[in-house]
């Protein structure tokens, strides 16, 4: 697939808010959390890439080139009545953790943590961007995409990092792993996506489930809140 540069209108305050673990915190300068979010926007060049692939049910498998069998039961049961997979990377680039880092020497703690808290933003807004768009190219195919789910996340081991790196293609949008299995630059993520005949994904709710819902990291600041909960 060619390379998809998501537009990031806005960096979302509230988000960031939350990412940065301040979500029930008000003895903060709202001025400097908006001056985080506009600083991201100017610094990040969201990037994605991915490829589609025919899954295999019955052997877990994704038919790429090089098949890869998954094993985590968590992402098994994520992909069940899925017939291809859609496998994603998503980078906001190198330039905002730089600053981020700049900000930490110069003894900008705050202004620093609220940055990388808007870039976390900035790469989940890039990631549902491109989750919408290939759920347009799904469409054309009588397919609905799921939710996405990553290495790392909900039991799945980031060992597979490597492999669904591979899969998405994302070496072409500058990403890489490293010996720890951690994405560089470090603003990015990778992630799988289901693929389901649209009729058959109306009777399967727990698509419809959060990420944080399979994940048993609850004290997570980056917890999302079911809808359920509302």
């Amino acid at each position: 697939m060619p390379i998809y540069h998501p537009r990031l209108t806005t960096i979302d305050l509230k988000e960031t808010k939350r990412y940065a673990g301040l979500s029930n915190k008000t003895d903060f300068s709202e001025n400097l959390l908006a001056e985080a979010c506009t600083r991201a926007q100017l610094l990040v060049t969201p990037k994605g890439i991915w490829n589609i692939y025919a899954y295999d049910q019955d052997t877990h498998t994704i038919m790429a080139p090089n098949p890869l069998v998954l094993s985590a039961n968590n992402v098994i049961r994520h992909l069940h009545g899925s017939v291809e997979v859609a496998v994603m990377a998503v980078t906001i680039g190198l330039t905002l953790e730089q600053e981020v880092s700049n900000l930490f020497l110069q003894n900008q703690y705050t202004l620093g943590m609220l940055l990388d808290a808007a870039g976390t933003t900035a790469v989940e807004a890039a990631c549902d961007v491109i989750c919408n768009v290939i759920d347009q190219h799904a469409a054309r195919s009588g397919l609905t995409a799921g939710r996405r789910f990553s290495p790392g996340y909900g039991g799945w081991s980031i060992d597979i990092q490597p492999d669904i790196l591979d899969l998405a293609s994302g070496g072409a949008i500058g990403l890489s792993v490293t010996a720890s299995k951690m994405l560089v630059p470090r603003k990015s993520v990778t992630a799988i996506v289901g693929l389901y005949p649209y009729q058959q994904m109306l009777n399967i709710p727990e698509h419809q489930e959060l990420s944080c819902d399979k994940c048993g990291h609850s004290g997570c600041h980056a917890r999302k809140e079911s809808n359920n909960n509302d």
